[in-house]
């Protein structure tokens, strides 16, 4: 409890007419007690700030509810881990089909030695496949540079066409100052137009 002439929890949530938060104020700067109260409410204000919002419960569920009751599947899998003789069975069975499936899989057998003939033969045709990937390399190259410049070129003429209508726009801009100080200097020198229209 604090000794303030006023509750410090209608200080803190701002509840108090302005002469009476004065004499808090006035208050807690010479009192330790309260100021360290003040400092326990920010932190409990901070601390409930922190925790996320939960929706009431409607009902308070009993034991006796079907909610607390396990789905058929999990009455399944638990009986099914729960018997030693069950699971012996399962891993038998998952043995059996990886040793069947291995069988049937066998590994393909060595390749035979190749005679230094073929090798020759191989190495041929080689020169000239080398050949035909660099010719290939040059034409994307080539393909893939004029894409670029038509693109650099496309850019460039966007560049200048939105130059000449900044241009175009700063030259209209420009005569809209003019005469808009021509008439400035019209309505200064003779003064508005009247209803009909003609000069004062």
């Amino acid at each position: 409890m604090s000794c303030s002439p006023f509750d410090l929890r209608d200080y803190y949530f701002q509840e108090l007419a302005d002469p009476q938060r004065r004499q808090v104020e006035a208050h807690v700067k010479a009192c330790g007690a309260c100021r360290v109260e003040l400092d326990r409410l920010q932190v409990t204000e901070s601390a409930l700030f922190t925790l996320r919002e939960e929706e009431i419960p409607q009902r308070i569920a009993f034991v006796s509810d079907p909610v607390f009751e396990p789905s058929p599947l999990r009455r399944w899998i638990s009986d099914f881990w729960g018997s030693a003789a069950r699971l012996g069975f399962a891993s038998a069975a998952m043995l059996s089909a990886a040793l069947v499936v291995f069988a049937m899989h066998r590994p393909a057998p060595a390749p035979a030695p190749v005679a230094p003939t073929v090798v020759a033969m191989a190495q041929g045709p080689q020169t000239d496949v080398q050949g035909l990937v660099d010719s290939a390399v040059a034409k994307a190259v080539a393909q893939a540079e004029e894409r670029q410049a038509l693109k650099t070129r496309t850019l460039v003429a966007d560049l200048e066409k939105a130059r000449q209508q900044l241009l175009f726009a700063a030259d209209e801009l420009d005569r809209s100052q003019k005469r808009s100080a021509a008439l400035k200097q019209i309505v200064m020198n003779y003064g508005p137009p009247s209803d009909n229209g003609d000069m004062r």
